[in-house]
C-alpha cells in the first residue's frame, strides 16, 4: 500500500521538453519496481538522479531508489530511506518510507528501530487499516523489548479498532499485565482473546498461570481441569503442571500425582527439586510406593532439608516395597542431617528397626545404641531398650556387644541372658580361631550368669574342649566332670559330646576303665541317632580299650559292630579286629579279618600294619612259607614303610626255617646294607652269622661285623647320653646350647648311627631360630637317608622352608613324598595343604583343585581345615575360567562356615554375580549372607564397596551414596575406606 503523490504531481502540470524526455524513463523504472526487479529499477532510478529533475520528481526518484535498494536486499537500503526521511521529514514519501522502514525492522526483529520509526508517523493522519496496526507492532515491539507498560499502552489503543490485530492485542495486552503483575487486567484480555480461533489453545495456559499467581487454587481447577484434554491445547504439560500443584495444595493426591505424571510423561520440561517431592508425597499417599521413591531418591541427593525429609519418606516407601536395605540406606540418609530434629530422632530409630528386621545386628546395636545416648528423654527410649537387648543377643561384633552390656551398672535378667549368650558366642569365635585362653576367659564370663541351664552345660563343655585344645589334660577333666555334676538330661547334646572329651581325655592318661565308660555311655547314646557326630571314631577307641584292658571278647564285637555299621574307618576295624583275634587264639579269624583290609582297602594307613600282622600270625602257626610271601607282598608293595628292616627279618628266619639259607643271608644283608641304624640290626648281624655259619661262609661275615662296629662302636652308652641331652635341648626351646651340643656330638661321634638323627635336630635347631639358610642345607644332606621315618620328617621341612620362601615349585615334590608316606591323618591333611597352596599359586588350577577335594574329604582335621579348601577350589576353579562351579564351591562355604574364608567366598560369590551383569542377585547374596562375616572387616567392606558398585550400575545413585557415606564412616579398614572414598568422588563430581 504505497502512497500515489507521485501521480499526483506528474498530472500538475504541462512538462517540459527536458520533462518529456525524463517521464518515459521514469515509468519505465517504476514498471520494473512493481515488476520486483528491484536491481534493474534501482540502476535505473539512479540514472535519473543524474538528470536534471524537478523538486517533486526528485524527491520520488530518491525515495523508489532507497525502496528499491531496500526491497532487493542491497546494503544501502535501509541507510538510503533513512536518509530521505531525514531529507524531507514533511514530505508524505518520508512518511511512508518511515512506514517500510518501521515494518522492515520489525520484520527483522531490530524492535528498537522499528519504534523509531513508527514513531515518526506519530500525529500522521493514517488510513482505518493502518492505524491499528502501527499501533499494535509499536506495543509488540515495545513487549519483546520487555518494556510491558508501554507496550500494554499501545494494546489497549489498538484494542480500540476491530481489526485483524484485535485478538493479538488483547492476548499481548494480557501478557504485558500479566509481566506487571497487574492479574486482574491480565485475566480480562486473555478471556477476550480466547474467543479468538487464533488464541483459544494458547490462552488456557496464561489463564491457569494467572490463576496459579493469583493464589486461586480452585479456579486453577475450575478452569484447567475440564479443558486440559482440549485436542492442540499448547503447552498442556505446563497445565497438567499447574492443576497438580493445585491439587497437591488441596490435598487431592490422586490427581495432584496423575497431573505430576503426565507433565513427566510429557518429556517436554523438568520438576523442579520442590515439585520432585510434592510429586513424591502425592504418589506415596496413593500407595503409589514404587513411583514415590523414584521421586523421592532424586530430591535426596542434595543434603538439604528437603533431602532430610525425602530420605525420610523414601525409608518408608522402601518399607512398602519390602526392600529393607534401601530403606535402610534412607534412614541413615535421614539420621545423618540436621536440618529437622524430629525427623533426625525417627530416622535413626527406624534405622536400627529395620536393620534388626534384617538379620544386621550389629548395625542395629550401634544405632540402639546411638539412639539411647543421644535421646535418653525420647519417645522411642522404652522401646529402643528393649530391641537393643535382642540385637545384642543376635549381634555378631560380639565383643562391642559385651563391652556394651558391661558397662550397665544393674542389667536386667533380659540383659544377663543376653549377656550370658553373646560371651559364650565371642568364646566360640575365639575357639575357632585357636585362641584357647581367649575362649576359657570367656566360657567363664558366660557361666557369670546362668540364666539359661543348657547354655551353662554347654559353656563348661566346651571348657573341657578348649582345656583339652591348650594341652591340660587335669583341667579338661575337670571341666568334663563338671558337666556330668550338673546332671543335664541324658539327652543333653553337651552331655553327649562330654562323654566324647572326658573319654579321650582318660584314655590319654591311661584311665582306660574310666575312658570306657565314657566311650561307651557316647556311643550308646548316638547309637540310633541319624546325627552320628564323633559316633565311629568312639566307637573305635572304646574297641581300643577293651583290648588293651585285656577285655578281647568285647573288643571283638565291639570292632565286629563297626564293620557291620559301615564305619568310614572300617579299615581299621578290620586290622584290630585280626589283632584281638590273633590274641584268642583265633588265627584264622585274625587272618581273615587282615585279608579284609588288603582286599577291600588297598590305599589304607593300616594295610602296612595289616600285612605285618598277617605275616607275624603265618609265623607263629609255623606256617613259614605262607609268612615269606606276605613279608615279600610288603616289601614289594610299601618299600618306603618302615615295617621294611623288621618285614626282612621276618622273611630272612622264614627262609632260614625252610632251610633256603641263601636267601636268608641275602635278606639280613639287606638290612645291615640298607638299615644300618635300624633297631633290628643287631639281630639281623646274628641271623647272618648263623646262617653263613650253615652253608659254610663264615668268612664273609667279618666284613659285616667291622662295618657294624664303625656304625655301633663300643661306647654306645656314653654316646647316647650326650645324644639325648642335646636333644632334649632342642625340646626344651634351647636352641643356641642345642646347636653347640649338637655340633659337639657329630664332632665326636662322626660314625654314630645316630648321626643322621643329630644333623636332623640340628637343622631344626637353626630352623625354629630363623636360620633357615643353615637349616635348609642340613635337610638337603638328609634328603638320601635310608631311614623312611627320618627321611618323611626331613622331606617335611624342606617342603615347609621352601614353601615359606614362595619357592612353591620346589616345595611340591617334598610334599608329594610325604603325602605319600603319611602315617596318620593329620600327617596327609599337612601335605595335601602344601600341595593345594603351591599348586595354587604356580597356576597349576587343576591340581589345586584335585588337593583341595582330597583335604575335603578329610573332613575337619582343623578348624579351618575345609573352608580353606573350599576358598583355593573356587579361586582356581574361577581363575580357570568355570565360574559356575566356582560358585558351587564358595555357596558351599558361605552356606556351611561362618570363618574369614566364607566371608571372602561371599565376596567372590556377588563379584560373579556382578561380572555376570547380575547386580539385584549380587545385591541379594550380600544381603542375605553378609550378617554373620561382620566381623571380619575387610571382607565386610568389600562386600559393601561391591553392593555401591551394583547400585551405581543400576543407576540407584542414592542407595550408592549412602552405602558409600556409611562404609566411610564405619569401617576402620584403609583399603576399603579409600576404595569407597574415590566412588564417592565420582558419584558427588557426577551429581553436581
Amino acid at each position: 500500500m504505497y502512497l500515489v503523490l507521485g501521480v499526483q504531481l506528474l498530472a500538475s502540470g504541462q512538462a517540459t521538453l527536458h520533462q518529456q524526455e525524463v517521464e518515459p524513463a521514469f515509468q519505465d523504472a517504476l514498471d520494473l519496481f512493481y515488476k520486483d526487479q528491484f536491481a534493474a529499477s534501482r540502476e535505473a532510478f539512479e540514472q535519473l538522479r543524474l538528470h536534471e529533475l524537478s523538486q517533486e520528481k526528485s524527491i520520488e526518484v530518491h525515495y523508489y531508489q532507497g525502496l528499491s535498494s531496500l526491497r532487493g536486499d542491497f546494503p544501502e537500503g535501509t541507510s538510503s530511506l533513512e536518509a530521505f526521511v531525514l531529507d524531507y521529514p514533511e514530505e508524505p514519501l518520508a512518511h511512508e518510507a518511515a512506514w517500510v522502514l518501521g515494518n522492515h525492522y520489525f520484520t527483522g526483529r531490530n524492535y528498537r528501530e522499528a519504534i523509531e520509526n513508527f514513531g515518526r508517523l506519530r500525529g500522521i493522519p493514517l488510513s482505518q487499516e493502518r492505524h491499528p496496526e502501527l499501533l499494535f507492532k509499536t506495543g509488540y515491539s515495545f513487549f519483546q523489548l520487555k518494556n510491558y507498560s508501554q507496550a500494554q499502552n499501545y494494546f489497549e489503543r489498538a484494542k480500540r479498532y476491530k481489526s485483524p490485530f484485535l485478538a493479538s492485542a488483547y492476548y499481548y495486552a494480557g501478557f504485558s499485565a500479566f509481566q506487571q503483575k497487574d492479574f486482574e487486567t491480565a485475566v480480562t484480555n486473555f478471556k477476550e482473546a480466547e474467543k479468538s480461533r487464533e488464541f483459544s489453545l494458547k490462552v488456557p495456559y496464561m489463564l491457569t498461570a494467572l490463576y496459579y499467581q493469583q493464589g486461586d487454587l480452585p479456579q486453577v481447577i475450575a478452569y484447567a481441569a475440564p479443558i486440559i484434554d482440549k485436542a492442540g491445547l499448547e503447552k498442556r504439560e505446563q497445565v497438567h503442571l499447574l492443576l497438580a500443584e493445585a491439587y497437591y495444595a488441596d490435598n487431592a493426591y490422586e490427581q495432584a500425582a496423575y497431573h505430576y505424571q503426565s507433565f513427566v510423561s510429557a518429556k517436554k520440561g523438568a520438576l523442579s527439586r520442590d515439585q520432585q517431592y510434592k510429586a513424591g508425597v502425592a504418589h506415596y499417599e496413593i500407595s503409589q510406593f514404587q513411583i514415590a521413591s523414584n521421586f523421592f531418591k532424586e530430591v535426596a541427593l542434595l543434603s538439604d532439608a528437603l533431602g532430610q525429609v525425602s530420605s525420610y519418606f523414601l525409608s518408608h516407601a522402601y518399607i512398602q516395597l519390602e526392600n529393607l536395605p534401601f530403606a535402610a540406606n534412607s534412614f541413615s540418609a535421614a539420621y545423618k542431617m540436621d536440618f529437622n530434629p524430629e525427623i533426625k530422632e525417627e530416622a535413626l530409630f527406624n534405622y536400627a528397626k529395620v536393620n534388626l528386621e534384617m538379620g544386621k545386628f550389629q548395625e542395629a546395636v550401634t544405632a540402639l545404641d546411638q539412639y539411647l545416648n543421644d535421646y535418653p528423654r525420647g519417645t522411642r527410649f522404652a522401646q529402643a531398650e528393649d530391641l537393643l537387648s535382642d540385637a545384642l543377643i543376635n549381634t555378631n561384633n560380639y565383643l562391642r556387644a559385651i563391652q556394651h552390656m558391661e558397662r550397665m551398672q544393674q542389667p536386667s535378667a533380659r540383659i544377663r541372658e543376653a549377656y550370658q549368650k553373646v560371651t559364650f558366642y565371642q568364646a566360640m569365635a575365639y575357639f575357632r580361631d585357636n585362641n584357647p585362653s581367649g575362649t576359657l576367659q570367656l566360657l567363664d564370663k558366660s557361666l557369670r550368669y546362668p540364666e539359661d541351664k543348657s547354655l551353662q552345660v554347654l559353656a563348661q563343655f566346651w571348657k573341657g574342649e578348649a582345656n583339652a585344645v591348650a594341652n591340660k589334660p587335669e583341667a579338661a577333666i575337670q571341666a568334663y566332670e563338671r558337666v556330668l555334676a550338673m546332671n543335664p538330661p541324658s539327652s543333653d547334646p553337651a552331655l553327649i559330646k562330654t562323654h566324647y572329651g572326658l573319654g579321650y581325655a582318660y584314655f590319654n592318661q591311661g584311665s582306660y576303665n574310666k575312658a570306657e565308660r565314657q566311650f561307651k555311655a557316647y556311643t550308646d547314646k548316638l547309637r540310633n541317632n541319624r546325627e552320628k557326630e564323633q559316633y565311629h571314631d568312639a566307637l573305635l577307641r572304646l574297641g581300643d580299650v577293651y583290648y588293651i584292658q585285656k577285655k578281647f571278647d568285647a573288643a571283638a564285637t565291639t570292632f565286629q559292630r563297626a564293620i557291620e555299621e559301615s564305619s568310614p574307618y572300617s579299615d581299621y576295624a578290620y586290622f584290630r579286629g585280626g589283632v584281638v583275634a590273633n590274641f584268642q587264639n583265633r588265627n584264622l579269624e585274625a587272618i581273615r579279618l587282615l585279608d579284609q583290609v588288603a582286599n577291600r582297602f588297598p590305599n589304607s594307613l593300616y594295610l602296612e600294619d595289616a600285612l605285618f600282622q598277617k605275616a607275624q600270625i603265618h609265623m607263629e602257626d609255623l606256617n613259614y612259607r605262607q609268612g615269606r610271601e606276605v613279608f615279600s607282598t610288603l616289601i614289594a608293595q610299601k618299600p618306603n614303610s618302615p615295617f621294611i628292616p623288621f618285614a626282612l627279618e621276618g622273611r630272612a628266619v622264614a627262609n632260614y626255617s625252610l632251610k633256603e639259607y641263601d636267601q636268608a643271608i641275602a635278606d639280613y644283608k639287606r638290612i645291615l646294607d640298607d638299615y644300618p641304624n635300624a633297631s633290628n640290626g643287631e639281630t639281623a648281624l646274628v641271623g647272618l652269622q648263623e646262617s653263613l655259619s650253615l652253608q659254610g661262609r663264615p668268612e664273609e661275615f667279618s666284613t659285616y661285623l667291622s662295618e657294624y662296629r664303625k656304625s655301633n662302636p663300643s661306647s654306645s652308652n656314653l654316646e647316647n647320653v650326650e645324644f639325648e641331652a642335646a636333644k632334649s635341648l632342642v625340646f626344651n626351646q634351647s636352641y643356641e646350647q642345642a646347636i653347640r651340643s649338637l655340633e659337639s656330638f657329630l664332632r665326636n661321634y662322626p660314625n654314630s648311627s645316630q648321626v643322621p638323627e643329630a644333623s636332623y635336630y640340628l637343622a631344626d635347631a637353626h630352623y625354629r631360630q630363623g636360620s633357615t639358610d643353615k637349616a635348609l642345607e642340613r635337610y638337603y644332606q638328609l634328603e638320601n637317608t635310608s631311614d623312611i621315618n627320618l627321611k618323611t620328617r626331613v622331606f617335611q621341612k624342606i617342603a615347609i622352608i621352601e614353601f615359606e620362601r614362595e619357592n612353591y615349585a620346589k616345595a611340591i615334590p617334598y610334599f608329594e613324598f610325604t603325602a605319600e608316606n603319611a602315617r596318620s591323618v593329620a600327617e596327609e591333611y599337612d601335605a595335601y595343604s602344601g600341595l593345594m597352596t603351591a599348586t595354587f599359586e604356580i597356576g597349576n588350577f587343576s591340581e589345586a583343585v584335585s588337593w583341595a577335594d582330597k583335604i575335603v574329604a578329610l573332613g575337619n582335621i582343623t578348624v579351618d581345615a575345609v573352608p580353606r579348601a573350599l576358598l583355593i577350589k573356587g579361586k582356581s576353579l574361577e581363575s580357570n575360567g568355570n565360574p559356575t562351579e566356582a560358585a558351587a564351591a564358595y555357596r558351599q562355604l558361605v552356606e556351611n562356615y561362618t570363618s574369614e574364608q566364607g566371608a571372602e567366598a561371599l565376596y567372590r560369590l556377588a563379584w560373579i554375580r556382578n561380572q555376570a551383569g547380575e547386580y539385584e542377585a549380587s545385591n541379594e547374596l550380600i544381603f542375605s549372607y553378609s550378617q554373620p562375616f561382620a566381623s571380619y572387616e575387610r571382607w565386610y567392606g568389600m562386600q559393601f564397596v561391591l553392593l555401591a558398585k551394583n547400585y551405581i550400575a543400576m543407576d540407584e545413585t542414592f542407595q550408592a551414596k549412602a552405602t558409600l557415606e556409611s562404609i566411610v564412616e564405619n569401617s576402620s579398614v584403609p583399603e576399603v575406606v579409600n576404595e569407597a572414598e574415590e566412588l564417592l568422588q565420582t558419584i558427588n563430581t557426577t551429581t553436581e
